[in-house]
C-alpha cells in the first residue's frame, strides 16, 4: 500500500466531512479510509422485512409508508418535548415518537415517504414505535432495495460524538464506493484458500453491507468469513511485527558465551535444596539450552503459586555466574525482594557467589556498600527493586536480568532494565498464570516455559466462600487451627478506617480481633505504611512463629513464603479481583498440612463479583482462574493494555477470537521464515508495530 493508496486517503475528502466532522472521528482514531473501513459495526439488525403497517405486533419490526402528520407536541414537564410522527399506509396508521428531538420539525413533512425500524409497542391509539431508526426514500428506492439504512441487514455503529450511527453508514458506504477494483491483500493466497476467506476487498463490502441471506446471528458473533478473515488479518499483522521483534534479537550476537561444564553442573548441586519436579526440570532445560546460544535468551516463565520458579531462576543464576558474569534478580516489592535476598543467600553460601541487596529504602550507608560491591563485580547476583534501575547503579559484568512478577513493571522499566548491558539474557517470571491467548499477544516475541506441576506434597487449599455474618465462625476456626500449632492470615483491603469507603481496615480489625475472637493469640499487623525496617521485624516474627495470626493488607500478596501458615482468612473478598485472590490464597498451602481459605463477604453481590467468588470455590489451578479472569474482565482491564504491552487492535477480540490468535501466531512464524522482508505483509507489519499497534519494544 502507497501513500496513492485510496485507502490511505484522509476521510476529509469523502464527502460531508468537513474539520468538525474529522475532527470528531479523528478523536476516535479514525484518521483514514482505511481506519473507517477497519471499524467494525457494533451490532447488525434485520430491517429487510418490511411489513404492513396493519399487521403490526408488539416488537421489533420495519414498516414503509406516508407522512401524514409531523409536529412537535409540548408536555407539562418544562423543556421536554415530544416529537410526533404519524404515517400510514394502505393496511393501516402507526405513530413514531421521538423525545426532545425538536429539530426532526425541520425533517419530516407530509406526503414525505419513510421507512421506520424499531421497537413497536401498542397503545389506545394504535401502534406506537419510540425511537425508531428512520430514513426519507422515494418509492422507487424501497422497491429497488438501494437503501442502506431499511429493507436490508443494516450495520450499527458506535456513536462518535456529533456522528450517528445513520450518519456513519453513510460515510462507510461512500468510502466502499470508492475502493478500485484491486487492492493490497497482506493474506496469501494460500491462507485465504486453506481457510475459506474472502479477498480484502470482498470483505470489506460483506462487513459493513452483508449481502441478502447472511445469518444476523452469525454476523453480531462476527464469524462470518468476511469478517474473520478481516480479524484473523489484524491478528497476523500484529504477530508478524512480533516475530519481527523477535527475529532482530536473534540475529544479534550477544558480547558473552556461556558454557555448561561439570565444575558448573556441580555447583548448582550444591544450591538444590531438593529435587526439582519434572516441570521444574524441562523448564531450567530451556533456559540453559537458551542461555548457551550465541544470541540473547529472551524467555517467559510462568508457573502456578508455589510450582518452584525461583529455585529454576537461581539456577539458571548460578550457570551465568560460574561462567563470570553478573546477574540482576528484580522484584515488585521490597518485602518480596528481602525475601528472596535471604533464600539466595543462604543457597549461595556454599559457592564462591554472593549477592547484594538494593532497595530504594536502605540506609545511605548500606546502599553505597551495596553499589560499591556492585560496581566491583564482588557481588555476582544483586536482588533488588526499582532501585536497580537507577543511574548509579552499573553492572560492569551484566549478562543475565531476570524479572520476578514482570507484569508488575511496565515495558518501560523492563527495558532500561535490560539496557544495563549489551545484548543480555533476560528471563520475565510470573506467578499469575497468563491465558494462552494474553501470552500469544503480550509475550508474542517471547519463548515460553511453563511449570504447571507442584512440588511432591503439597495439597489444594480447600476454600470456602462465606457471608460476613458468619465471621464468627471462620475466626473460631483460625483459633482451631492456631490451638494446632499452626499459623494464619487475616487479609484486608485498606489499611485503616475511611470516610469514603464502609469496609473494615487491617489496623482497626486486628485490634477488633486481640480483643475479641482471637483474644489471647499473639497477633501481628502488617501493610504497606510501615517502616521497612518495622514491616522486616514483623514478617520476621512471623515467619519465627513468633506471632499467630499476620493481619495484614496486600502487602503479602506476592512471594510471602511461611509453610506453618495453615488457613487464611479474607475479609470482603468481594472486593478482590480473582487473580489477586489466588495469589493471597497461595500464601496457605505451602507446608505438608492441609491448608484453608475463608473468604468473607458482604451482600449485595455484583455478578461479576459473584463469579470471581465461584471460581475461587472451585478450581484452585492457576490456569483456568487466568482464563476465567480474562473472560470476566477482559484482556485490558487484566493487564492494563500498553503497560503489559498489549496492542491497541480495531476489530479483534482476546476474549471472543483466541482461536484465530493462536492461528495467526503459528501462520506469522511460517511467514517470516518463509517471505523475504520487503514482502508487503512484513512491511505493514513494520509500519503498524508502533502506529497501529501502539506499541514499543517490550523487554
Amino acid at each position: 500500500m502507497t501513500q496513492a493508496d485510496p485507502l490511505l486517503a484522509p476521510l476529509a475528502t469523502l464527502p460531508g466531512v468537513g474539520p468538525t466532522r474529522a475532527a470528531a472521528l479523528a478523536s476516535a482514531g479514525l484518521r483514514t479510509i482505511e481506519d473507517l473501513l477497519l471499524r467494525f459495526p457494533l451490532r447488525y439488525e434485520d430491517r429487510g422485512h418490511i411489513v404492513p403497517i396493519g399487521s403490526l405486533r408488539p416488537g421489533t419490526a420495519t414498516v414503509a409508508g406516508e407522512v401524514v402528520e409531523a409536529q412537535v407536541k409540548p408536555t407539562r414537564r418544562p423543556r421536554f418535548t415530544v416529537f410526533e410522527l404519524v404515517v400510514s399506509d394502505r393496511s393501516g396508521t402507526a405513530r413514531a415518537v421521538f423525545f426532545n428531538q425538536r429539530f426532526l420539525a425541520q425533517v419530516f413533512r407530509p406526503g414525505q415517504r419513510v421507512v421506520l425500524h424499531g421497537k413497536v409497542e401498542w397503545t389506545s391509539l394504535g401502534p406506537q414505535f419510540q425511537g425508531p431508526q428512520y430514513e426519507l426514500v422515494d418509492v422507487t428506492t424501497v422497491e429497488d432495495g438501494e437503501s442502506i439504512h431499511t429493507g436490508r441487514i443494516v450495520p450499527v455503529y458506535e456513536r462518535v460524538g456529533p456522528l450517528t450511527p445513520k450518519l456513519q453508514r453513510d460515510l462507510v458506504a461512500r468510502a466502499l464506493e470508492r475502493l478500485p477494483e484491486s487492492i493490497g491483500d497482506p493474506l496469501p493466497q494460500e491462507v485465504r484458500r486453506a481457510r475459506g476467506l474472502p479477498l480484502r476487498r470482498e470483505a470489506l463490502l460483506d462487513t459493513h453491507f452483508p449481502p441478502e441471506g447472511t445469518s444476523v446471528d452469525t454476523l453480531n458473533a462476527f464469524r462470518t468469513p468476511a469478517q474473520v478473515r478481516l480479524i484473523l488479518e489484524e491478528f497476523v499483522l500484529f504477530q508478524l511485527a512480533l516475530a519481527e521483534q523477535r527475529a532482530q534479537v536473534v540475529v544479534t550476537p550477544k558480547p558473552h558465551r556461556i558454557v555448561v561444564t561439570d565444575a558448573i553442573r556441580d555447583l548448582a548441586r550444591q544450591v538444590l535444596p531438593f529435587a526439582l519436579t519434572a516441570g521444574q526440570k524441562h523448564a531450567l532445560k530451556e533456559i540453559v539450552e537458551d542461555l548457551q546460544r550465541p544470541t540473547a535468551m529472551n524467555r517467559l516463565l510462568q508457573g502456578d503459586v508455589g510450582a518452584g520458579k525461583t529455585i529454576v531462576a537461581l539456577l539458571a543464576a548460578v550457570v551465568a555466574m560460574a561462567n563470570g558474569l553478573q546477574v540482576v534478580l528484580m522484584a515488585p516489592t521490597e518485602l518480596l525482594a528481602e525475601q528472596h535476598a535471604r533464600t539466595v543467600e543462604a543457597r549461595l553460601a556454599p559457592t564462591p557467589f554472593r549477592a547484594a541487596l538494593l532497595t530504594g529504602s536502605q540506609r545511605s550507608r548500606a546502599r553505597s556498600e551495596a553499589l560499591a560491591r556492585i560496581t566491583s563485580g564482588e557481588a555476582s547476583l544483586v536482588i533488588g527493586t526499582h532501585a536497580v534501575l537507577e543511574d548509579p547503579a552499573s553492572f560492569p559484568r551484566l549478562g543475565l536480568v531476570i524479572i520476578d512478577e514482570q507484569h508488575r513493571f511496565g515495558v518501560g522499566q523492563r527495558a532500561r532494565l535490560r539496557d544495563k548491558a549489551r545484548q543480555p539474557d533476560v528471563l520475565v517470571m510470573t506467578a499469575t498464570p497468563i491465558p494462552r491467548t494474553l501470552t500469544l499477544t503480550a509475550y508474542g516475541d517471547l519463548d515460553v516455559s511453563v511449570i504447571r506441576d507442584l512440588p511432591p506434597g503439597r495439597q489444594p487449599v480447600q476454600t470456602t466462600v462465606r457471608p460476613e455474618t458468619r465471621r464468627d465462625e471462620a475466626y473460631a476456626f483460625v483459633r482451631e487451627q492456631v490451638g494446632e500449632g499452626r499459623q494464619a492470615y487475616v487479609v484486608l483491603p485498606i489499611i485503616e478506617d475511611s470516610e469514603k469507603i464502609d469496609v473494615r481496615a487491617a489496623v482497626g480489625m486486628e485490634e477488633e480481633l486481640r480483643h475479641g475472637a482471637l483474644a489471647g493469640l499473639r497477633l501481628g499487623l502488617l501493610h504497606g505504611k510501615l517502616k521497612a525496617a518495622d514491616k522486616q521485624a514483623v514478617m520476621q516474627a512471623f515467619l519465627a512463629h513468633e506471632v499467630d495470626v499476620l493481619v495484614t493488607t496486600t502487602v503479602i500478596e506476592v512471594g510471602v513464603d511461611v509453610p506453618n501458615a495453615s488457613v487464611m482468612v479474607v475479609e470482603h473478598a468481594e472486593r478482590f479481583g480473582l487473580a489477586q485472590l489466588h495469589q493471597l490464597r497461595g500464601r496457605v498451602g505451602r507446608g505438608a498440612a492441609r491448608s484453608y481459605c475463608v473468604l468473607l463477604f458482604e451482600r449485595p453481590l455484583s455478578e461479576d463479583a459473584r463469579e470471581r467468588l465461584a471460581a475461587m470455590a472451585e478450581t484452585t489451578d492457576g490456569f483456568v482462574i487466568a482464563e476465567r479472569d480474562l473472560a470476566i474482565r477482559g484482556p485490558g482491564d487484566m493487564f492494563g493494555t500498553r503497560q503489559a504491552g498489549l496492542p491497541t487492535l480495531r476489530i479483534g477480540d482476546l476474549r471472543r477470537d483466541q482461536d484465530l490468535m493462536a492461528d495467526a501466531h503459528g501462520l506469522a512464524r511460517d511467514l517470516v521464515a518463509q517471505m523475504p522482508a520487503d514482502a508487503l505483509p512484513r512491511r505493514l507489519a513494520r509500519q503498524a508495530w508502533s502506529g497501529r499497534f501502539n506499541l514499543a519494544q517490550v523487554g
